[in-house]
């Protein structure tokens, strides 16, 4: 099977600061990707470099045998994103919105109406289509977010924190609808601090740190005959091993203060 995302040598700098390190990557059709990583370790400036987004990189990425350097258009109908941060235009209607990311991808008006109502439905915001999205909690612009992601009907979904504010039935059925997508063929990149979640629903786990892939395989590949969780082979693989004694001394800031105050008084 040939990789629908072609990754190789990947660099990029923001002045001294190396964001990637000659990332190197294969995915393939039908995968669901755990990209990880710590605060700051590159993974964000990966999917935005695969979103096209940013474009002043080195390196060869190919998406579906297209160049993303040579033809980021054709590589931005392939793929959808949904990004951490649910910025989007929130004067406008769920209706309006989603109605002009479909014009972007030159969807007809009856596919564009037909989708957006059945998404809507399906989370739960079909009252509140015509509704302005400056009103909205942030689950609530987060399922429009996603919907807006899934419109044009992509190959490949990049997630970012996908799950960040949504209720427990929104959390459910998105779980449920990376199975599907999976089992369309679809590739999934799910970029995620929710240690359990990418556990259960990832075929493959990618760990980056300091701008580079430290680790790569299944859950039981990366476990090498241990029953750790993936919480636990992170904190091992990233040298974070002593955040409970860290989180003891952040703890201990209150109870000397109390101690002080204690002696004080005495």
């Amino acid at each position: 099977m040939e990789p629908i995302i072609t990754i190789r040598n990947l660099t990029k700098n923001y002045g001294d600061k190396v964001a990637l390190n000659n990332i190197n990557l294969d995915v393939y059709p039908g995968q669901i990707i755990g990209y990880i990583g710590p605060n700051g370790a590159g993974k964000s400036t990966t999917v935005k470099i695969l979103a096209g987004i940013i474009q002043d990189y080195n390196g060869d990425v190919q998406v579906g045998g297209i160049s993303l350097a040579e033809n980021v258009l054709e590589v931005k109908k392939k793929i959808g994103y949904i990004p951490e941060l649910p910025e989007m235009y929130d004067l406008l209607t769920p209706r309006e919105y989603l109605t002009f990311i479909g014009k972007l991808f030159h969807l007809s008006d009856d596919i564009i109406t037909s989708r957006t109502e059945r998404m809507l439905d399906s989370f739960g915001l079909i009252d509140n289509i015509d509704q302005r999205m400056d009103s909205f909690s942030k689950g609530m612009r987060q399922k429009v977010l996603i919907t807006s992601g899934l419109l044009h009907n992509p190959q490949i979904v990049i997630m970012d924190e996908p799950l960040s504010g949504l209720d427990a039935n929104a959390v459910i059925l998105v779980k449920e609808l990376l199975q599907v997508l999976k089992a369309e063929g679809r590739t999934i990149f799910y970029c995620s601090h929710m240690m359990d979640v990418v556990e259960r629903v990832s075929d493959r786990i990618v760990l980056i740190d300091k701008g580079t892939i430290i680790a790569d395989g299944t859950i039981e590949e990366l476990r090498k005959d241990s029953s750790d969780s993936l919480e636990k082979i992170f904190a091992k693989l990233t040298l974070s091993e002593d955040s409970g004694s860290r989180a003891g001394s952040f703890a201990s800031v209150f109870r000397n203060e109390s101690e002080n105050i204690n002696t004080n008084h005495e």
